[in-house]
C-alpha cells in the first residue's frame, strides 16, 4: 500500500529547496486512461499561486531522484508501476491547507465531508472562511453551516468568473507568437480557398 504521509516526508523538502509550496500529493487512477496509477503532485509558486512548466519539470525531477534513492536503500514506497504527475493546482483548486481555506473566502466552493455531517455529504456555497476547526460556508438553502475540518474528504474551487478574474495570469511569454501564428495560418486558409 502506497503511503501518503511518508511520501510527503520525503517530496515536501525538496518542493521547499525550490522555492515552492506543497499544495497536494494523492495516489490516485490516471489521467492517461491507460488504467494505471498516479502519484499527483501539485505545489504552487508563493509569488504567483501557480507553477509554470519548467518548475514543474524541476521539482519532478527531485522527486524521481528522491524516491528512486529511497527504493535504492530498501524502501518500498509505491507498489507497481505508475505515473508520476507534477502540477499547478489550476484555477479551480483543491482546498487542502487552513490557509487556502482563509485565503479563498468569498469565492465559491463545492466541499466532500467523508460523510453526512448533518443530513448533507455534499456542501456547495460560498466559502466564508476558518473559524478554529470549522470551514464555514454559506449555502443557498441551509444558509450558513459550519464543517470539521477533519471530516472534510475534498474541497475543491468552482470555477466562476469572478475567481477568474482574481486569480493572476500564468506566465504569458509567448502569448504574442501564439496570437500571431493563428493569424497566419487563417491567412492561409483563406489562400486556399
Amino acid at each position: 500500500m502506497t503511503d501518503i504521509a511518508r511520501l510527503t516526508q520525503l517530496i515536501e523538502p525538496e518542493a521547499t529547496a525550490l522555492g515552492f509550496e506543497l499544495v497536494r500529493v494523492a495516489f490516485l487512477p490516471s489521467e492517461a486512461g491507460d488504467g494505471g496509477m498516479a502519484l499527483q503532485i501539485m505545489a504552487e509558486d508563493p509569488a504567483t499561486g501557480q507553477l509554470v512548466i519548467d518548475q514543474c519539470a524541476a521539482l519532478s525531477r527531485r522527486v524521481s531522484d528522491v524516491i528512486d534513492a529511497a527504493e535504492e536503500a530498501g524502501e518500498e514506497l509505491i507498489e507497481g508501476a505508475y505515473h508520476l504527475e507534477v502540477s499547478s493546482p489550476g484555477i479551480d483548486r483543491p482546498l487542502t491547507r487552513d490557509k487556502d481555506f482563509v485565503n479563498w473566502a468569498g469565492h465559491e466552493v463545492r466541499i466532500v465531508m467523508d460523510k453526512g455531517f448533518a443530513g448533507q455529504r455534499v456542501n456547495k456555497g460560498v466559502l466564508g472562511g476558518l473559524e478554529g476547526d470549522m470551514v464555514l460556508v454559506k449555502e443557498v438553502k441551509a444558509g450558513e453551516v459550519a464543517l470539521p475540518r477533519d471530516q472534510i474528504h475534498s474541497a475543491k474551487l468552482v470555477l466562476t468568473d469572478a475567481l477568474i478574474a482574481a486569480t493572476r495570469p500564468l506566465d504569458t511569454s509567448g502569448v504574442d507568437e501564439l496570437i500571431e501564428d493563428q493569424d497566419s495560418s487563417d491567412t492561409e486558409e483563406k489562400a486556399d480557398d
